[in-house]
């Protein structure tokens, strides 16, 4: 044990035995626990494995490790990182693996003794005795971690003196087991070159919970089995490539080999798809996207993401992408240059203007763009415009949300952050499939309730987090209202109001409380569908618990009362003082990535950027003076409206960017016509979607990963989003477009844009946005290092984990009571329409799936499919796989029958993400009746087997006979 006690490069300088805190008089030294390494003394951390003393102090590769990676639990599978460890600095030593090994005061740790290098070596042997040797030699080794640990130790590759163990062959001589999978489109798995390590069985428990992966066999024929045995592509794997990230070999990896790729560059960046704001690292190569990893050190995805961010990225350069700019003469669309789809657009808008006036003209942004190229399309509408005619996609998702929680808290956005799930005791999901739409969060959710915290799920279909929840409760959809009234009826009737948190942080509870404890329990156990004892139990477990913790999603908001069922949460979560701290709030699980963003850059009609009503003089003299003209203070016309107003003939020109509502938007057929009725329609996309074939012009604009930006995720953060690779040839970023004809309609108008400069970049657009969202002081596009800051960001750049910690941003908490009512859809067509349908996501796919659909994503998920209860399939003469005619009274789709008890009897389910079925045919323009967020989830049909089994062309719709 006698080493040379050296200092390790790139460590803190060694301590002594004990070492002395700061103290003020009368104060003792405090002894600071130590460990040595080497024989020298560095100080230890509470908890920490050995490997992760070792790192902290010697650099990142102190010892080799094969089965250790940085989301995983420690394992101590391989042994290779083992090191020597004694009490005494000249006492006997035992060996230990320092990977699971907590470090421990006073241990003396020799990391490198010959006795250690021995034992590595006869290890790794033992390893490359059933490795193929001579494909080491030749591979990429860069990403090998079998090499590099070969590199390492020193061991020659020439001298395995074990015999290969040979693998046994199935009837056919075919060796089954270790044979190259490539049955899926993503994921590729080659077990000759497995070193059973168990790194990719642990992701797919620890990381994904899915279990999908599993040890199959002994000893020399131990071998990784998918599901029982079956291929990748018939497994249960969700694709999310936790295994191929994990794999030190490759014996599991992906079609890109995204991991293995040497890059002749890497940029971080952040993905386009749900709210949740993975962090991605993109490799690129030759001027393109080579593959993509997820940061470990990422705070959002901690190494994990979906098939979707990970693998979804090869739309980009899709050969549809739209690649010039085009304008509609005599019916047909004409390839143009900039300079004439400019001028056609500024000419048009000018136009119109003069004749008809500024709210003539309106626009919807995009909630897949940044928050600058959102502030730069709202600030164009009322600056230079001047019209509050501008909205976006969070109007049709969480507009509810923010409502609700501005109403009740003051502040419109998650109250927490994704991390807080590790010290929450009870979760509740309502109206929300996580592990589909939010799988990053909805693999962490999952992973918490298997370590045994207690879940409540609140939704319509017994979806993947329901089939591990303490209580589902199954409601029918439209009954919101009524089951968390019942829900917080029993809280309180229970004597479980947290009373001291009410008294002081709220108001308006003793009016709440009187009509609360007045709702006919009866009526709504009926309407809703759900045993009264199962909520109480609910309500009294979430509300007996330390620390609960809400989601909710477009199941709560796209309601007829989804505004109201947003209150309803704030309230139980007010009532049971589950606010303010860490492992509770109240948390929206947002739609797509920059829902939050979009809202708070001002794309909305009442409120500017900042969420100041635009109607409020105060507020408005503070938009004249920033913008240095004068700002509409009318409130404008919310999507639904500019429909109405379309078709009253009031509003003549729309600019749209990278929103297909023609197909995604509900009533297709009203939306179709809407759009059909104006004089100037502007389509900004990257596919001829079914919104831009409508269009009178179309601009090729840039995805995700060439353009830079912000997108603020629904936890609040603000993560810089940086172009991996320029813009495909013909297109321009959305934020150039806009500048672009921001400044070509000053030059023409003499209205001037107000913008710092005329080519877009992110960093003067965010400098402009914090001097006006207050919440965004402190932003600056060079200071949001790796993982963003919560807002609200102080002008110092402190950030904000945690919401109303001892205040309400209103002040005091409001208690708002709301009766439960029947939504307008079902009170009108129930007796002829008994069926409801309610619409959902799948994993593979996103909204209209123009992205997703040109990718890998289609080969797992073909097609939209209707969810229908095995009783309701008899009672039709339906069976699996058959198509069905569903019928509303806007119009009628066949799609193809998946009979499951996912869904109650009497309750339908489906997805619009393909254009061939064209679902949003037969929703309703019933919306909340306060933000006007359309009511996807309550649809009133009926259904036959259809006549016919083929499904009809792309974007061809029927209307009702």
């Amino acid at each position: 044990m006698n080493q040379p006690q050296a200092k390790h490069s790139g460590s803190p300088a060694p301590v002594a035995k004990t070492q002395s805190a700061p103290t003020t008089s009368n104060k003792a030294a405090v002894e600071v626990d130590v460990a040595y390494i080497d024989g020298v003394a560095y100080p230890i951390n509470k908890g920490e494995t050995m490997l992760a003393f070792l790192k902290r102090h010697m650099g990142p590769n102190p010892v080799p490790t094969l089965c250790d990676a940085p989301n995983l639990e420690p394992f101590g599978s391989c042994r290779v990182c083992s090191v020597e460890v004694a009490l005494q600095q000249d006492g006997p030593s035992k060996v230990m693996a320092s990977c699971h090994t907590p470090v421990a005061k006073g241990q003396y740790i020799t990391v490198n003794s010959p006795r250690m290098e021995r034992l590595r070596k006869n290890i790794v042997e033992l390893v490359l005795t059933n490795y193929p040797v001579d494909k080491l030699k030749t591979e990429d080794h860069g990403a090998n971690e079998l090499y590099n640990v070969v590199q390492q130790i020193g061991f020659d590759l020439d001298s395995v003196r074990y015999p290969k163990g040979a693998h046994p062959l199935d009837a056919a001589g075919t060796d089954r087991a270790f044979a190259k999978d490539t049955s899926h489109p993503y994921m590729v798995s080659d077990l000759e070159s497995c070193i059973n390590c168990y790194r990719c069985v642990r992701a797919c428990d620890e990381v994904q919970g899915e279990m999908v992966l599993t040890m199959a066999g002994r000893g020399f024929d131990s071998w990784i089995a998918k599901g029982t045995g079956e291929s990748f592509f018939d497994s249960d794997c969700v694709s999310c490539g936790a295994c191929a990230q994990a794999c030190p070999t490759s014996a599991i990896t992906d079609v890109f080999r995204a991991k293995e790729t040497k890059a002749e560059e890497v940029v971080r960046t952040v993905c386009t798809y749900c709210g949740v704001g993975c962090n991605l690292e993109v490799k690129v190569k030759d001027g393109k996207v080579a593959g993509i990893t997820a940061p470990y050190d990422a705070e959002a995805n901690q190494g994990h993401t979906c098939l979707k961010g990970r693998y979804a990225f090869r739309f980009y350069d899709h050969p549809e992408r739209l690649r010039t700019p085009l304008i509609k003469r005599n019916g047909e669309f004409v390839p143009a240059t900039w300079d004439e789809a400019y001028d056609f657009i500024v000419d048009g808008f000018m136009k119109i203007r003069e004749k008809h006036g500024p709210d003539a003209l309106g626009g919807v942004s995009s909630a897949r763009c940044p928050n600058e190229e959102n502030y730069l399309l709202q600030k164009f509408f009322r600056a230079q415009v001047g019209t509050n005619n501008i909205d976006s996609c969070a109007r049709v998702c969480h507009s509810p949300t923010a409502l609700g929680m501005q109403k009740t808290f003051g502040t419109g956005a998650a109250t927490n952050s994704i991390d807080d799930l590790r010290d929450t005791h009870t979760i509740m999901v309502i109206g929300a499939n996580p592990t589909d739409a939010h799988p990053v969060t909805g693999a962490k959710i999952k992973q918490q309730v298997m370590k045994g915290k207690t879940l409540i799920v609140i939704d319509p279909r017994r979806t993947e987090l329901a089939r591990y929840a303490n209580y589902h409760l199954q409601l029918k959809p439209g009954t919101n209202v009524a089951l968390l009234n019942m829900f917080m009826y029993y809280i309180v009737s229970e004597g479980l109001v947290k009373q001291d948190f009410i008294d002081t942080r709220t108001e308006g509870y003793a009016d709440f409380k009187k009509e609360l404890l007045a709702v006919d329990i009866a009526a709504m156990e009926r309407e809703t569908g759900v045993d009264r004892n199962l909520v109480r139990e609910a309500a009294m477990a979430y509300a007996k618990s330390p620390a609960a913790m809400s989601f909710h999603g477009l199941g709560v908001t796209e309601h007829y009362q989804g505004t109201f069922t947003v209150m309803q949460i704030a309230d139980i979560a007010m009532m049971t003082g589950n606010i303010g701290r860490r492992g509770v709030g109240v948390n929206p699980l947002r739609g797509q990535n920059n829902v939050q963003g979009a809202a708070d850059m001002g794309c909305q009609p009442h409120q500017g950027a900042g969420y100041y009503a635009v109607d409020n003089p105060e507020y408005a003299q503070l938009y004249n003076e920033f913008y240095g003209t004068e700002i509409p203070s009318v409130i404008g016309k919310k999507i639904p409206q500019m429909y109405d107003a379309m078709l009253a003939g009031t509003l003549k020109a729309f600019w749209v960017v990278g929103e297909d509502m023609g197909q995604t938007d509900p009533n297709t057929l009203h939306v179709r016509k809407a759009l059909g009725e104006l004089e100037l329609f502007v389509v900004q996309e990257l596919f001829m979607t079914e919104t831009a074939k409508l269009a009178h012009v179309v601009l090729p604009g840039a995805s995700f990963l060439e353009k830079s930006g912000t997108f603020t995720n629904g936890e609040r953060r603000i993560q810089r989003v940086n172009a991996a690779v320029e813009p495909i040839e013909g297109t321009k970023s959305d934020g150039q477009i806009t500048c672009d004809i921001m400044e070509r309609y000053a030059a023409k108008t003499g209205r001037k844009s107000g913008n710092e400069k005329t080519d877009y970049h992110p960093d003067w657009v965010l400098r402009e946005i914090s001097r006006i969202v207050p919440f965004f002081a402190g932003v600056k596009w060079d200071e949001l290092g790796e993982n963003g800051k919560q807002w609200p960001v102080k002008p110092d750049g402190t950030d904000t984990k945690i919401l109303h910690t001892d205040t309400f941003k209103r002040g005091l908490g409001h208690f708002y009571f709301n009766a439960w009512e029947k939504s307008p859809e079902v009170r009108a067509n129930e007796k002829d329409y008994p069926y409801i349908i309610t619409t959902n996501r799948e994993l593979e796919h996103y909204n209209c799936g123009a992205m997703t659909r040109r990718t890998g994503n289609e080969v797992i998920l073909t097609e939209d499919v209707l969810l229908i209860n095995p009783f309701d399939a008899q009672q039709n003469g339906i069976a699996d796989g058959d198509m069905v005619c569903v019928e509303s009274p806007r119009g009628k789709v066949d799609i193809k029958a998946k009979v499951t008890d996912e869904v109650k009897p009497g309750i339908l389910s489906s997805t619009f993400h393909f254009p061939e079925i064209m679902l949003n045919v037969i929703t309703s323009s019933v919306s909340d009746s306060l933000a006007m967020c359309p009511e996807y989830k309550v649809v009133t049909c009926r259904i036959r087997k259809a006549r016919k089994t083929h499904l009809r062309k792309e974007g061809e719709v029927v209307a009702k006979a």
